[in-house]
Parts: C-alpha cells; sequence; structure tokens
C-alpha cells in the first residue's frame, strides 16, 4: 500500500489518471482504481462498459446494472468508467467479452494477473 503522497503508477509507468466520478469508482471510492492488500478482487482495470459486457457480467453473477442505494451504487449504464477487478476482466477476455480498458487510469497492479499486451489489445482511445 502505499504511504499519503506517494504516486500511484498505471501500466504505462506513468501516474495515475482518474478513471470516473460519475459514477464513483474505485476500491476507496475516490475515482481511482488503486488497490490495496484488503482488496481481495483487485478492482485495478479502468474500463469503459458496455451493453453486451454488462449483461454478460449479471450473466456471471456480478450484476452491474441495478442501483444499489445501501451501498451508494448507481448502476452502470453503457458508456460508463468503472474499476473493475482484474480476475474479472481477463475472464472476460478469455470470453471474448472484456470491456475496453483506459490504460493510463489502469493501476500498475494489474500486471500482476493480465499481460499488458492484452490490456493493449482492448485499449481505449479518446
Amino acid at each position: 500500500m502505499k504511504k499519503p503522497g506517494e504516486s500511484h503508477l498505471n501500466v504505462l509507468g506513468e501516474s495515475l489518471q482518474i478513471c470516473s466520478c460519475k459514477p464513483l469508482t474505485g476500491w476507496y471510492r475516490d475515482g481511482y482504481c488503486k488497490t490495496d492488500s484488503s482488496d481481495i478482487g483487485q478492482h485495478t482495470v479502468c474500463c469503459v462498459v458496455t451493453e453486451s459486457f454488462l449483461r454478460y457480467s449479471k450473466a456471471q453473477g456480478n450484476d452491474l446494472i441495478t442501483p444499489m442505494k445501501e451501498f451508494g451504487f448507481p448502476g452502470l449504464q453503457p458508456g460508463d468508467h468503472w474499476c473493475l477487478c482484474a480476475l474479472r476482466w481477463k475472464q472476460a477476455y478469455e470470453d471474448g467479452m472484456a470491456p475496453l480498458v483506459v490504460l493510463e487510469a489502469t493501476s500498475i497492479n494489474a500486471l500482476g494477473i493480465i499481460g499488458l499486451e492484452l490490456l493493449m489489445q482492448k485499449a481505449y482511445k479518446n
């Protein structure tokens, strides 16, 4: 875990950029795909979700569509940016359903699970 004041890096070795504040995402719900040892899922991959990915994720038991107000979760819409668990993204990739990835906002920690070449194949271009 980073100490206060330390910078977090993205998969390109640069400063980690914000993924999304609307909806607010990230393990810390600060908009960044940062992680620590208590984040079992490693919410480190900044994705741009699509309708097909959202349906796929729900079918896999991870409903990202339905709002859960008790957790401050508004539910995702196609086009939203979201910090996804690295293993979930890799599973979706292997099933041909992976959403695009914002490399600048994807934590370097994701590389422990997903190779950079795979992430680059699905890189989001603004």
